[in-house]
């Protein structure tokens, strides 16, 4: 009797996978999809963008599968090829604004998705700002914000990923937290008044 694939951890529906259970990957992409997605949407600011880099993701993951290490979390490897899928667009983006001279890829590309019903048009605006900054972030101040602010990792996990110091993510987050509040025109953390 086969145990269903809902119910194996993932070190268990990598195994399958490279014995070669398809089903199993289908099992990974499903549990995983969702929080990729958010982080890779995130990163580069534009849901289009972050779909096709979500697949380029699973993509690289099937792959890699045979070099995971089961000992460690799938969560953290597959955030790993994600955050280097980001950082190659993101390369990628900066050669093309260098040799074409244009104004972003996409004027809209920086628009969080909020349902109507939920804000107001003040609201709207102001998390499309606060969008907008976060996705013109440099790589080094972006990537420890979100994965510790909006990933919830602890600053020692962010570390692992980025193959830094926690106190290194620690500094970065201050410094985005700055750069976002001076883009943003608040005062910086810490001023009263």
């Amino acid at each position: 009797m086969t145990t269903p694939p809902g119910a194996r951890d993932d070190a268990a529906l990598s195994a399958a996978v490279i014995a070669g259970d398809s089903r199993a990957f289908t099992e990974l992409m499903r549990r995983h999809k969702e929080a990729l997605y958010r982080f890779i949407r995130r990163y580069v600011g534009d849901a289009d963008e972050a779909y096709d880099l979500l697949q380029d993701t699973f993509l690289a993951a099937w792959s890699a599968l045979p070099g995971f290490d089961s000992a460690r979390p799938m969560r953290a490897w597959l955030r790993r090829i994600a955050l280097n899928k980001c950082r190659d667009w993101s390369r990628r983006r900066s050669v093309r604004r260098f040799f074409f001279a244009a104004a972003p890829i996409d004027n809209n590309a920086h628009r969080v998705a909020i349902p109507a019903s939920e804000t107001d048009p003040e609201q709207e605006r102001r998390l499309a700002d606060l969008d907008r900054q976060i996705a013109n972030l440099p790589a080094g101040l972006k990537e420890p914000l979100l994965l510790t602010q909006f990933e919830g990792l602890s600053h020692k996990e962010a570390a692992q990923i980025l193959n830094i110091s926690p106190k290194a993510v620690e500094m970065r987050i201050y410094r985005a937290r700055a750069q976002l509040a001076s883009g943003l025109g608040l005062p910086p953390a810490g001023d009263e008044g």
